[in-house]
Formats: structure tokens, C-alpha cells, sequence
């Protein structure tokens, strides 16, 4: 983020807004400091300790130098400044963020350098740069009271024995690496030693020098971080050097505050320091926003894969943790982290610097970039974390990361990194550093070492890196190395110059050549090495972000296309924000390659996203947000350059093409100053004041320093713009909106989670720590709202699109891709106001205390006899499946039961898919909520699931969840074995007890089949475990003919899924037996899925439209019954379903692979392709004989078939086309006969047209039906199949499926041979 916001409009152009001093206040001499107590206090509070002991007075087992005192702001020049008022606490926490520091003569005292940032409500930055050094301290009393304490801290360890209480206070703090106190503890035996030998050589006014630290701080409105830090650095280089600098320190004070404008867009400015000149320059406004921290620092630091991984952590608004020990590196990563996400911009909780005060920060439920300062020797498995089950932790000096689990690779990530890694070589950096991301399985195992590893080794690791790492400049080693071998060994020497002569480039030496060679040129030219090295790092800045801005221009060249304008001016689309659909995802997404959905469609629903659509649309009436201006510019240029059409959905890995321009533009604006700031001068000063006394930092004049010059030429550009401003405003004011309306809408336009990003930094009181709590529980119930409606939305647009009305607009991905993060927010919900943290996934931890209350219970309900009503499942419409129990716990063992799954996290996901499946997901939380003691045990007061009017609204929106129907458990754990229950229900009750046949049934799915499973004679009910089958489809149903009464009339099947509960009923109605019906012993039943009827009435409205069913019995009698009652279709009705039915077949071939559902169902269900033809086939037909059987359609082709295959007929077409038809035909009628399948005449029938749908053979079959004499005997002159134009269009209709590969399943063509 440029900071640009903070500058533009009337924010005057002054280069420096405050120059202040931090450090120790000598009239209130030593004061412990209040946060690093509260924080104690909180400290105890959560491990249920006294709180009131550990906050009582100084903490006297720590070495006081070793103690956290409070520093003060001593001084701010000006003393306000109107548009970024001086927030007096922010800057003293950020400058200080550890309190003062004492050392001695015999500590190291180097000065430190850090950066740090204050994010404002409206989102507008303010940049902090600190120089921290150490200065002796004078004050008598101050020396004094150091004295007194360490008498004191000395007496307190004679009289208890120091081990013990030094392994106590390494146990007593569960933060060790935050809690400021304990400081030395590195680890039990070190510590007692240390304390043992501090107690010699503690402090001893008499004998010892004590220093102080102070911090001397620039705060400006945009990162220029090279400029101040050396500005900064010749400040402090001024205070220490034997001689007094040329000017009092005012004179550069006064300077750089009122003198130094902000340099130009696209301009580059010369200062001047204490002792030389300080350059620095301002992209213009066609480049990539201003970033000036060291990305090749962050690159070193985590090594390339590394930092593309928590990239991406960051594009998909994740929790994302930094640990260092040094200030400056967290804010080199977080800085560089967030630059490069251009065009879009982190809208959440942003801190780069936590101060230990403000840990409960970490126990924010929403997405945060926070870095947190570790302690030497401090252990990350000490470091507790309110919750990680979406944490990304990035552990910067020991250079490795921990990755949330299973979350989706940026496109051509492989690619990518090869890019970065290209252009990091070219400047001589290694890119291999930083150990390989973990994702969280095992805690506390270290990377590439046992997991005992002493903190001394990983030290030694991670100096090793940094002797490689880029920031030196060096290039790693072994590349060194390889260069010196390459150039010492005259064979390669020649190949080489082969290779060159042939015009064959070896990029990589050539690349390690410039490396090296741009280090050896570095002394050359009039350029010092600290302007070399600024100027290289500027180029590899921009050259990097580059890369990133380029994949963002190919990903999204084409997003404005997708962009929905729904209204007609911006103060309707304000007010109507949340209901408007902004952004066409599902187009976007279809238009996508394969390999970038898994990632797109989670990057598409997150703020950063929806922020960026809706700068995009109110653009048409506002100036354009400077980022978008700058991509939409870029995105137009390569339209201009490279006509994308043809490579629209390749995924082929576009470079950037761009890299030498943006260096070379960077480099002339350095190399041609175009503007040099006012020198230093002499001020109107007393005599006398400001003198120099070596080692201390003076006290300045404020009068001289509180106001600038009046006579300023750059003074007048602000005058104008605040008059165009003026102008500008009241332009706006005649859109009769009030301007804090507007603003009011906008913040809430754009604030989901995001009204705090950052939080207060000052007072601390509980009562602000219980506000921000409840921000946290308004936002999370907002969240809630949102994502439930979006949920419902997409799934009901899809129903009624399959209802007919509408296109549809989710995919697979996209559903998978909510449910996912629905999971992500019941995690956050759970881990908010945690009391103690256990394992990773709050949600899980609670269902485990839950199990095993209710276990106990169930315990002692065994013991004592009471008669237990249980709990009945809605009862289900079905005759005799008995009703399944609703039971979380039985849940939670379903779940448990799963090898597949791995880790609580994981566990805690797959319950809320099986509950969301089940439709019981707000009933279950509701339940486990109910137990009131529990969670007032687990949860803070101001928890959000204590909260009980939110928890309610909570509940509430899940409970609308219900109204559809998700398969969001069974389509994705596939391999796990179900227990599934058939039962059959016969039309005559005792029809099942009668027969003396063998029964057997087949159960298939999408996923596979369950084989022949023999039922025992006279059950109708068995259960059977099987792996999933996934949504069912068929069932086989059939009995081998044994016995004399060997006849079963069946009025349907059910079988259900006894874990998720779903029920499918698969409608029979016909007999099965030799002699009876047609003849069958086995049917191919097509089931459909029941809801169970509690729900009937409340979710018929929106409930999703039921799969078709097998064909039901009705229907088959009316085709076949002897009287020819019940319903007869006319003409018109069957031509109608017959276009329906092929027509469902086609759309189906048009919807997504993953998305297509049964094609089973299409063929063979009700209203199919098999139906209608039936239904043509009936029409006409002479189906009823006086006192003969009746005949089938089949008989029909049965005779036609007979009558071609008799001699004289083959003699005349053996050759022909028609011939050749006819033959097919002929084939497939006989081997449908002669399978050993009893299928009965109409299975045959069916059977005949999916097999010729399948290989396109029926629209030439049916002409030779048509014009078989047996037509004649057997068809009456109306009937659909004797009218030639009939028929010519049926032909036609059918000719339409050859486009599509259609497969049928094994349960239909289990037999057949062909």
C-alpha cells in the first residue's frame, strides 16, 4: 500500500510531518511499565492464577536491567499538525514497543534502526521511522533507585533458591516469547547461572556507567524508508563525533519539517542530511505505487517458495502471524508482503508491530497481518495461539513458515517462482534460502533437524543463511564457487565461447557473471556504495513487483467484462450495496483455465476482491482509486500489444515483459535530480542555546522548530489545491448527498471486519478491550448473514434454473469453495475468547468436552435403569424403514471412525459438511451450545458464544441453510466405507412371504456399485456396508425362479445411507416372475431421493426439485394393461415429451463434468428417452388380444427382426448401407435375447434404445421398423410409427444426441456382449 491515501488532497507537501524524541522522563524518574503489567495480569487471568499477585509491584525475580520501565514522548516538533494529529500513546508504544532499556558499559550498545506504521479508522497510513540508541544516563536519582533495585532483586534471590524460581517463572508465562518480563529466561540451567553471576557483576553505581535507551523518530506520510533512515543515522553520527556538526541540530530539523517537500509523482528529490546529501524519488503516476522497503530482504529472508506461499496466505485473507526477534524484519515482510498484492490492497487487522500489550489481539476472529517480537532463545512451542487452524505462521529468522491446511497454489506457481528467482539471481541473491513450508500436522518438530534441537544449533543455521543471504550482497557459496570453477577450467572456458560463437547463451553464468560483476563495479563512478546499493535495490524492488503486477494483468485482463453495473447513480448504489450482485463470478470462473479454479474461485469472495469490483464501479462517478488507475492503464496496454482471444483460457505461463523498462526509468530519475530541497541554515536562535555536548542528545528549541517559514514557494501549491478541493466539494454537494452521509454509506459499504484495522493504541482499559470484543462479535455476525444468504442464493439459482427458470450460475467449485469458508468462520466464531487454548481447532476441542460429558451421563443413565424415550428422526414417509435417530454424538463417532482423516481441523470440517448434509447443522450447535456450564468453562465473558442474543441471530442463519440440499459430505469423502439399509416393500403383504424363491439386489451409484448381495429368504430387510457409493442411482432387483411359487410383486425398494442419513425410494410396482407381467426375474429400478415429511410443508416451497424416478407403476399399466384404461397421451403429448426428454439429455451434456448428476435417470427414469419411445412405440399398437396374452412392444421388434433375417430379404441387402443397418440391428436384437439376464420384454426394450442411443445407431433403425410389413398386422392405420412425416422428425430429434459421448451404466449393460 503506497500510503497514498495519506497524501492526497489538501495533506500539504511537506516531506515529514513530526520529528519526535522518546525516552526516559527524569523528573518521574522509574516507573514500571502499566502495560507489560496489564499484560501480566491478563497473563495470569487466562491460566486461572491469582491475577492480583502476579500485577503486585515489580516483578523481583528478574534482573532489574533486565525489566520493562515506561518511556515517555519527551518531545514533538511541531506540536500538531491539523490534518495528521499527533496520537501522543500510538507513537510512544511503536517507537518504544518494549518500554525503556538499560544496559551497562559492559553490554553491547549498538544503535538499532525500525520502522513501523499507524493505520487510521478511514484506512489511511502514517509512516513511523525510529533510530534507537543507547545514552548515559546523569540523573543522580535515576542511578540511585537502579541501585536500590537490584539490592532489593538481589536480597528477594538470596532467600529462595535460585533454580527453582527460575524454572517457575520459565513456566509461568505461557507467552514466554511475548511476555516482556522474562527476558533471560533462555532456558532453566542458563538462566540460574546468569542471574548467579548478574548478582557479582549486577549494577553498581559506584563501578558501573548505566545507559538508557532513546529513540529519535521522523513520522511521515509516505514509506520513504532509505531517506529517513539516513537522515536519521547522520542525526544521531552528529550527537557522538568528537567534533559539533556545521549547524545547530535545529537547523536539519527545522529542515527536513518545513523545507523538504514531498517529492513530485514521477520526480526525484536531493536533500540534506548532517553530513551529506540524501536522495530520494516517486514513481509516477502511470507506475507501481512507491514501496521502499528491501523486498530482496524478504526474499533472503524466507527464501522465494516461501514467500509466494504466505503471499497467497494473504490473497486468501487468512491469518497471517510474523515472528521475529528484530522490529525492522517485521516490517520488511509484512511491508513487502502487502506491496506486492498491487492492484489490490489487505483490508483487514493491520499491525507489523504488536506490542506485547496488546496480545489479546491475537484472539481477533478475523483475518489479521500482525507481527509479533520474539525473544532470544524464546521456543515457538511455547508460543501459545488463541487459534491456528486458518494460521499461517512465519517464522522469519529461523526462515520457515507453517501453512494452514489443504489451501490452493497460486496459478503456475512452479513457474512463478522460477521468474523470481531469475530476476533475483540477475542481482547476485540467492533465492534458495528459508527451509520448506510445513503444514501443521505435527506441532513442535523443527524443519531438517530432530525435534530437540538446541536453540545454539538453529542459531548457527540461521547465521549461515544470513552470510549467504542478499542483503550482504553476497551471492550464496556454492554459486561463488561454481562461477570461480567455471571460470578456472579452460575446457568449459571454451565451450563457452562455442556456445557463444553458435549464438547459444548459458543464461545461468551468464546471470551468476553479472551478479558478481555488479558487485565488483561498485566502488566505480562518482556514485558512494550506499547510493549503489539504494539504486540496486530500487531496481529489484520494482523488478519484482513487476513479476507479481504481470500475473495479476494476464489473471485478470478480462475482469472488467465481468463487472455488473446495476445502478444508476452512486448514492442508489450505496444505500442498496448489499444487496447488489457486483461481479459475475460464474461466468468469470467458466471462463478461467482448469488449473486456476481451485484458487480464483476462494480469491473471488474475499473482501480484497469485492473492495477492488467496488472501486471499479463507483469509478464512474468518483476519480478513480490510484491502484486501479494504474492497473486498468496497464490492462489497456496490453490489449493494445497482444490481441488476447486465442489464449483466453490457456494457462500457459505468460512472463513479464517489462522488467528492463521499469529499472531503467528508476535509474534515471536517480541519476538526473529534478528538484534539490533548501539547505540547512541558520534559525533565528538565542545565543547560546543548543549547545553541543558529545554523547547526549540536546534538549531542542521548540519555538523555532513548532512553526515553519511563511514565506515558502511550495507553500502556495497547497493553498490551490485546497481551493480546488473547495471547489471540488461543492461540485459534489450539488449531488444533494451529504458528504458525511456519503461517507458514512461508504464505511459501511466497505467495512466487513474491516472497522478495525488497526486497533487503539493507547488506553487499555477493560472497557476498550470489551468494545473491540464486540466489534469482533458484530463483524462475525455480519460475516455470518452474508455468507449464509450467499450460500442460499447461489444454491436456490441453481434449482431454479433445473426448475426451468433462469440460467444457473454456481459450479461445483464455487459451492465448495463457501462451504469452505463457512468452516473457516465457525472456526474463527469458536476461537473467539477462548479461556485456554486446545489443539488446533477450537470447534473440535469443544465437541470433544462435549463427547465426553455426555458419555459420562450416559454412564451413569445405564446404571440407573430410567425407561429412555429416544429421540425420533422426523418420521420418514416410508412405509418400514424405521426412523433414523438424530444424534451429534453419533456424529462425532462417524467422524472419528475415519482413517482418512488426520487432524482435528480436518475432523472438525468433515462434521460440519456431514451436519450441513444432514440438515442438522443448527440444530447440533445449538445443542452443543445449550450446555451453559461448558462454555462459560471454555469461553471469556465477552466471547462471541456467549454473546446470547447474537449467538441466537447465529443459529438462525444456519438454521435457513436447511432449506437446501447440500452433498457437500458424500462428494468429498469418497473412499470411506457407509453402512447403507435396503428394505423392500411388496404390494401384497404376504406376496414376499409366499415366494420360495432366492432373492438378490444390486446397489449402484455415482461412485460404484455395492455387487450382488444375496437377501435371506422371507426378509425384507438387511444392511450391508460398502464403500460410498455417492448419490444412488439404481438398483437391481431380482430372484432366480426356484420353487412353485417363484412369483413377487414389488411395490419399491428403499435404501439409505445410515451416516448421512439420506433415503432414496426406487419405485417398482410390477411383478417379478416366469409367466407373469412380462416375464421378468430381474428390473433395473431408477430411484429418486425422499424428504422426510416433517420438512414437507416448510421446505416445499424451495426445496430442490426431486430427481426424476424410475418409470412408476401407473404408467406401466396403462401401456400394458388388457383393458386399455387409465391414461392415454395424445399425439401432441408424446411428440412433446419425446423433445423434453432428448432435450434434458443435451443439457446435460452441457453442464460442468462435476456437476452433471445421473445420465441414468435420463435414459430410464421417468419422463427419459426410453419413456417417450415407449410411449410412441404404444401409440396405436394392438396391444390387447381376446383371451391371449398380451403383447409387447418387443414382440413387435421381435417379428420385425425375424422377418429380416428371413433368406430371400438378406440375399437382397447383404451389400447396402441398409444392409449393413439392418445386420446391426438384427445383432443387437439377439444378443439382448440371448443374455442370461431374465430381464422380462419391456427391460428388453429399454435395454434396445439405450444401447442404440449409446452408439448412435437408433434414428437407422427405426426407418427399417417402419417400413416392415409386420407393421401392418400389428399397428392401426392412426398409430404415430405408420406416419412417414412423424417419424422423419422423431429421426431428427435423435440425430441430435450424436454429438454426445454417452456411457451407460454397468447395472443397465451387465451381460450383454457386443
Amino acid at each position: 500500500m503506497s500510503g497514498s491515501s495519506a497524501v492526497s488532497g489538501a495533506a500539504p507537501c511537506r516531506f515529514a510531518h513530526y520529528f519526535a524524541i522518546c525516552g526516559i522522563d527524569t523528573e518521574t524518574g522509574l516507573e514500571p511499565d502499566e502495560l507489560a503489567a496489564l499484560y501480566q495480569w491478563l497473563e495470569a487471568d487466562r491460566h486461572g492464577r491469582d491475577p492480583d499477585a502476579a500485577a503486585t509491584g515489580e516483578n523481583f525475580e528478574q534482573s532489574p536491567l533486565k525489566r520493562t520501565f515506561k518511556s515517555k514522548v519527551l518531545a514533538r516538533y511541531p506540536e500538531n499538525v491539523e490534518w495528521n494529529p499527533f496520537d501522543q500513546d500510538a507513537v510512544n508504544m511503536l517507537c518504544m514497543p518494549k518500554g525503556l532499556s538499560f544496559r551497562t558499559q559492559a553490554d553491547q550498545r549498538d544503535p538499532q534502526f525500525h520502522s513501523f506504521i499507524i493505520t487510521k479508522e478511514d484506512g489511511s497510513r502514517t509512516y513511523g521511522f525510529v533510530h534507537t540508541f543507547y545514552e548515559e544516563v546523569t540523573s543522580p536519582q535515576i542511578c540511585s533507585a537502579m541501585q536500590t533495585l537490584y539490592q532489593m532483586h538481589n536480597a528477594e534471590h538470596a532467600s529462595t533458591n535460585p533454580p527453582s524460581s527460575s524454572s517457575s517463572s520459565s513456566s509461568s508465562s505461557s507467552m514466554d516469547s511475548l511476555a516482556s518480563s522474562l527476558d533471560e529466561v533462555d532456558s532453566p540451567t542458563s538462566s540460574s547461572t546468569s542471574s548467579s553471576s548478574r548478582r557479582v557483576g549486577g549494577y553498581d553505581s559506584a563501578r558501573d556507567t548505566l545507559y538508557v535507551s532513546k529513540a529519535l523518530c521522523l513520522i511521515t506520510p509516505m514509506p520513504f524508508m532509505h531517506a529517513c533512515r539516513r537522515f536519521l543515522s547522520q542525526l544521531h553520527r552528529a550527537v557522538t563525533a568528537a567534533t559539533a556538526p556545521p549547524l545547530p541540530l535545529e537547523s536539519y530539523v527545522h529542515n527536513i519539517l518545513y523545507e523538504v517537500p514531498l517529492p513530485a509523482p514521477g520526480r526525484s528529490l536531493k536533500f540534506h542530511g548532517v553530513y551529506e546529501p540524501i536522495v530520494c524519488q516517486r514513481p509516477g503516476l502511470g507506475e507501481l505505487p512507491l514501496a521502499d522497503f528491501p523486498l530482496a530482504e524478504a526474499f533472503s529472508l524466507l527464501g522465494v517458495e516461501n514467500l509466494v506461499q504466505v503471499f497467497t496466505c494473504t490473497l486468501l485473507e487468512m491469518q497471517i502471524l510474523l515472528y521475529s526477534q528484530d522490529y525492522q524484519r517485521l516490517m520488511t515482510v509484512a511491508e513487502g508482503i502487502t506491496t506486492l498484492l498491487f492492484p489490490f490492497q489487505w483490508q483487514h487487522v493491520y499491525v507489523p508491530i504488536l506490542p506485547a500489550s496488546l496480545l489479546h489481539f491475537l484472539d481477533a476472529p478475523v483475518p489479521y497481518l500482525m507481527g509479533l517480537q520474539s525473544k532470544e532463545g524464546a521456543d515457538r512451542s511455547k508460543l501459545e495461539l488463541p487459534q491456528e487452524a486458518n494460521l499461517c505462521f512465519v517464522d522469519i529468522d529461523n526462515h520457515y513458515i507453517e501453512l494452514p491446511e489443504d489451501f490452493p497454489h497460486f496459478p503456475n506457481k512452479t513457474e512463478f517462482i522460477q521468474e523470481l528467482s531469475e530476476v533475483l539471481l540477475s542481482y547476485g541473491i540467492s533465492a534458495n534460502t528459508g527451509a520448506p513450508p510445513r503444514t501443521r500436522t505435527s506441532p513442535g518438530s523443527t524443519p531438517g533437524s530432530t525435534p530437540s534441537t538446541p536453540g545454539r544449533e538453529r542459531k548457527t543455521v540461521a547465521l549461515r543463511q544470513l552470510e549467504d543471504d542478499g542483503r550482504n550482497g553476497n551471492l550464496a557459496g556454492e554459486e561463488l564457487a561454481v562461477l570461480e570453477l567455471l571460470q578456472g577450467n579452460a575446457t568449459l572456458e571454451r565451450l563457452q565461447a562455442l556456445t557463444k560463437r553458435t549464438g547459444v547463451t548459458v543464461a545461468r553464468v551468464d546471470a551468476l557473471r553479472a551478479g558478481v560483476k555488479a558487485q565488483s563495479t561498485d566502488g566505480q563512478g562518482e556514485r558512494t556504495a550506499a547510493e549503489e546499493e539504494e539504486l540496486k535495490n530500487a531496481k529489484l524492488n520494482v523488478q519484482l513487483r513487476e513479476v507479481f503486477a504481470s500475473r495479476f494483468t494476464t489473471m485478470f485482463a478480462d475482469y472488467e467484462a465481468f463487472v455488473i453495473q446495476s445502478a444508476p447513480d452512486l448514492e442508489s448504489w450505496l444505500t442498496n450495496r448489499e444487496q447488489m450482485h457486483n461481479f459475475d463470478k460464474a461466468s468469470f470462473l467458466s471462463d478461467q483455465p482448469e488449473p486456476y479454479l481451485p484458487f480464483l474461485s476462494h480469491f473471488i469472495e474475499t473482501q480484497m476482491f469485492a473492495t477492488f469490483i467496488d472501486n471499479k464501479i463507483m469509478s464512474q462517478w468518483e476519480e478513480k482509486e490510484l491502484q486501479l488507475r494504474v492497473f486498468d492503464a496497464r490492462i489497456d496496454k496490453a490489449r493494445l500489444y497482444n490481441v488476447r482471444a486465442p489464449s483466453l483460457r490457456s494457462s500457459s505461463y505468460q512472463r513479464c515483459s517489462i522488467l528492463k523498462e521499469s529499472a531503467q526509468t528508476i535509474e534515471q530519475r536517480l541519476m538526473k535530480i529534478d528538484h534539490t530541497a533548501i539547505h540547512p541554515h541558520l534559525l533565528d536562535m538565542k545565543i547560546g542555546q543548543g549547545r553541543y555536548e558529545q554523547g547526549y542528545f540536546p534538549k531542542l528549541q521548540a519555538d523555532v522548530l513548532n512553526t515553519g517559514p511563511t514565506n515558502n514557494k511550495w507553500s502556495h501549491r497547497t493553498a490551490t489545491t485546497q481551493r480546488r478541493k473547495d471547489r471540488h466539494r461543492q461540485q459534489t454537494e450539488h449531488l444533494n448527498l451529504d458528504n458525511d452521509l456519503k461517507e458514512k454509506y461508504m464505511q459501511e459499504a466497505r467495512s466487513l471486519g474491516k472497522n478495525l484495522r488497526q486497533p487503539k493504541l493507547s488506553d487499555l482499559s477493560p472497557a476498550v478491550i470489551a468494545q473491540t470484543n464486540w466489534k469482533f462479535v458484530e463483524g462475525l455476525l455480519k460475516e455470518c448473514r452474508m455468507k449464509t444468504k450467499r450460500m442460499l442464493v447461489e444454491k436456490m439459482g441453481r434449482e431454479a434454473v433445473e426448475l426451468g427458470h433462469g440460467e444457473a450460475n454456481i459450479t461445483g467449485l464455487e459451492e465448495n469453495t463457501l462451504i469452505a469458508s463457512l468452516c473457516d468462520l465457525l472456526e474463527r466464531i469458536w476461537s473467539h475468547g477462548l479461556q485456554v487454548k486446545q489443539g488446533k481447532s477450537a470447534l473440535w476441542s469443544h465437541l470433544l468436552h462435549y463427547q465426553a460429558r455426555e458419555e459420562k451421563l450416559e454412564q451413569q443413565q445405564a446404571e440407573s435403569p430410567v425407561s429412555h424415550v429416544p429421540e425420533r428422526r422426523k418420521s420418514d414417509c416410508s412405509i418400514a424403514m424405521p426412523s433414523l435417530r438424530v444424534s451429534l454424538i453419533q456424529d462425532m463417532r462417524h467422524i472419528q471412525s475415519m482413517s482418512e482423516i488426520k487432524t482435528d481441523v480436518g475432523r472438525a470440517r468433515a462434521w460440519i459438511r456431514l451436519s450441513l448434509e444432514k440438515k442438522v447443522l443448527s440444530q447440533h450447535l445449538k445443542q452443543l451450545l445449550s450446555g451453559q456450564a461448558l462454555t462459560k468453562k471454555l469461553y471469556k465473558r465477552y466471547a462471541f458464544l456467549r454473546c446470547e442474543e447474537e449467538k441466537e441471530q447465529f443459529l438462525f442463519h444456519l438454521l435457513s441453510l436447511n432449506a437446501v440440499d447440500y452433498f457437500c459430505f458424500t462428494s468429498v469423502f469418497t473412499t470411506i466405507m457407509i453402512p447403507y439399509r435396503v428394505v423392500i416393500i411388496p404390494i401384497k403383504k404376504l406376496s414376499n412371504a409366499m415366494t420360495t424363491s432366492n432373492p438378490w439386489v444390486c446397489v449402484s451409484g455415482e461412485l460404484g456399485d455395492s455387487g450382488i448381495m444375496q437377501i435371506p429368504k422371507n426378509v425384507l430387510e438387511m444392511t450391508f456396508d460398502c464403500q460410498n457409493l455417492g448419490k444412488l442411482t439404481t438398483v437391481q432387483l431380482g430372484h432366480d425362479n426356484a420353487g412353485l411359487l417363484a412369483k413377487w410383486l414389488v411395490d419399491c425398494v428403499m435404501v439409505r445411507n445410515e451416516i448421512t442419513g439420506h433415503t432414496y425410494r426406487f419405485p417398482c410396482g410390477r411383478w417379478l416372475g416366469k409367466g407373469v407381467d412380462d416375464g421378468s426375474l430381474e428390473r433395473v429400478l431408477i430411484g429418486e431421493l425422499v424428504v422426510p415429511c416433517g420438512d414437507e410443508d416448510s421446505g416445499r416451497s424451495c426445496r430442490t426439485p426431486p430427481l426424476q424416478r424410475s418409470p412408476s407403476q401407473t404408467r406401466r399399466i396403462s401401456i400394458t394393461s388388457l383393458s386399455g384404461r387409465g391414461y392415454k397421451p395424445t399425439s401432441a403429448q408424446i411428440q412433446e415429451a419425446i423433445g423434453e426428454a432428448v432435450n434434458n439429455i443435451v443439457k446435460h451434456f452441457h453442464k460442468p463434468e462435476k456437476e452433471r448428476g445421473s445420465l441414468t435417470v435420463l435414459l430410464c427414469g421417468e419422463s427419459s428417452l426410453v419413456a417417450a419411445l415407449e410411449q410412441f412405440f404404444h401409440h396405436g399398437f394392438k396391444s390387447a388380444r381376446l383371451f391371449q396374452k398380451t403383447v409387447f412392444v418387443w414382440d413387435f421388434v421381435e417379428k420385425a427382426v425375424a422377418y429380416m433375417e428371413s433368406a430371400d430379404q438378406m440375399g437382397d441387402l447383404q451389400e447396402t448401407a441398409e444392409g449393413m443397418t439392418c445386420q446391426s440391428l438384427c445383432h443387437y436384437v439377439n444378443a439382448i435375447n440371448s443374455t442370461p439376464r431374465n430381464i422380462g420384454k419391456d427391460g428388453k426394450f429399454q435395454l434396445l434404445v439405450c444401447l442404440g442411443a449409446r452408439d448412435r445407431l437408433l434414428p437407422q433403425w427405426l426407418p427399417l421398423l417402419v417400413e416392415c410389413p409386420v407393421i401392418l398386422r400389428m399397428y392401426e392405420d392412426t398409430a404415430l410409427l405408420r406416419d412417414r412425416t412423424t417419424v422423419n422428425a422423431l429421426i431428427g430429434v435423435l440425430e441430435t444426441l450424436h454429438d454426445f459421448p454417452i456411457t451407460l451404466e454397468a447395472s443397465l449393460v451387465k451381460g450383454i456382449d457386443l
